[in-house]
């Protein structure tokens, strides 16, 4: 039996063995490992739902966008579409982004090594998140603190954890912090109020936007990284022709993407992909699975930047509960790679850094590189 210990080491060769679903008895459910099957899941929220009270994130949180179905969901995501699409995205995030990258690139360049997870793409979600929520008179340090224990908290649960203490703490602060912004802030939580959400759902929104926007984005620019500096042809490619920067994150997405599952319970006795799920079945869609079918993506296992069909991935879900900040996670990896690629030449990854890793989200836990001081 694969445990949940190898599930968060390398799931890839047992949800190649699965595909397309399987019944894993570490997590006590289906596991969805087709991108077909994917799709099926997470665009019937009426068979399956993410509205049950076992959902990790609303443990935490409470209920909010990314834990509820229907027309409910449809009030607590709709302030936040307009703000978050592509044009919004782009004139009201990428001067900021610009800005915040050179700053956190141009302190490390003279050093000549530094670990790029702690010192550019963990400070640049953290300072993005933070920006877009009001919180950008919190201290870096507190917000990212706050996150690090909801997301450890959420992650616990999915491996069959109680909620834990640190984790309701940090929420706690969190909600705070939130509902002392929301009146004298231009922020998103500050529109989404003066939609008509209260108070208690602006936060628990606000949480999933801090959670998603922090975990998305570090993770999306350090398996970049990863990969990128462990396929050194690959890397030749990009920095002969840095217009395949964003080519080369859609394709690091597939192979690892950073939130690489999604919770669905089954409301109703059905069929899918020739298993038998049950009412009430517990139903993990492996992201991860879906995004290395060899229907789908030939030779899956394989890092091809020069990937024709890479933004098939499924990274950011699909259906009703697809990625809200989709486009401003995509704007951070290509400002961040870009920055990174071209300001820090001749970069090489320490041998001892670490592969990605994690159950629900995957991502190295630091990025050890050195490159050439001018």
């Amino acid at each position: 039996m694969t445990t949940v210990a190898e599930l968060e080491q390398d799931p890839h060769p047992y949800l190649a063995s699965v595909r397309p679903v399987g019944w894993s008895d570490a997590l006590g459910g289906w596991v969805v490992a087709s991108r077909a099957l994917a799709m099926e899941v997470m665009r019937d929220p009426s068979t399956f739902t993410v509205d049950d009270p076992r959902f990790s994130t609303a443990q935490v949180v409470g209920p909010s966008m990314l834990s509820l179905d229907g027309s409910v969901h449809g009030e607590h995501r709709a302030p936040f579409e307009h703000p978050f699409s592509l044009a919004q995205t782009r004139a009201r995030f990428t001067s900021f982004v610009s800005e915040e990258t050179d700053r956190l690139v141009s302190a490390i360049a003279p050093l000549g090594s530094a670990d790029l997870r702690t010192t550019v793409a963990g400070p640049l979600s953290v300072a993005v998140v933070a920006y877009s929520l009001g919180l950008d008179r919190t201290d870096a340090a507190t917000v990212l603190d706050w996150y690090q224990d909801i997301s450890s908290s959420v992650s616990g649960i999915a491996a069959g954890l109680p909620v834990t203490a640190e984790g309701a703490a940090a929420f706690a602060k969190l909600h705070q912090h939130v509902a002392g912004s929301i009146d004298h802030s231009d922020s998103l939580i500050a529109e989404a109020a003066t939609a008509g959400l209260g108070t208690d759902e602006v936060v628990a929104n606000a949480a999933v936007l801090m959670f998603g926007g922090i975990e998305t984005t570090e993770g999306m620019i350090t398996n970049c990284l990863w990969h990128l500096l462990t396929n050194p042809s690959q890397l030749a490619l990009v920095l002969a022709d840095p217009s395949l920067i964003p080519n080369a994150i859609e394709e690091s997405l597939r192979l690892e993407p950073a939130a690489a599952v999604v919770d669905r319970y089954a409301t109703r006795d059905v069929s899918l992909g020739g298993a038998s799920v049950k009412r009430g079945d517990f139903v993990s869609v492996s992201l991860a699975g879906a995004n290395r079918d060899p229907s789908v993506f030939p030779d899956p296992d394989r890092y091809d930047v020069q990937r024709a069909n890479a933004r098939r991935h499924l990274a950011f879900a699909s259906g009703p509960h697809i990625c809200l900040g989709m486009h401003l996670a995509r704007l951070e990896a290509v400002s961040a790679l870009t920055e990174i690629l071209t300001r820090l030449p001749d970069l090489r990854l320490d041998p001892a850094s670490p592969p990605p890793h994690g159950l629900v989200f995957r991502k190295p836990t630091a990025v050890n590189v050195s490159w050439t001081v001018a």
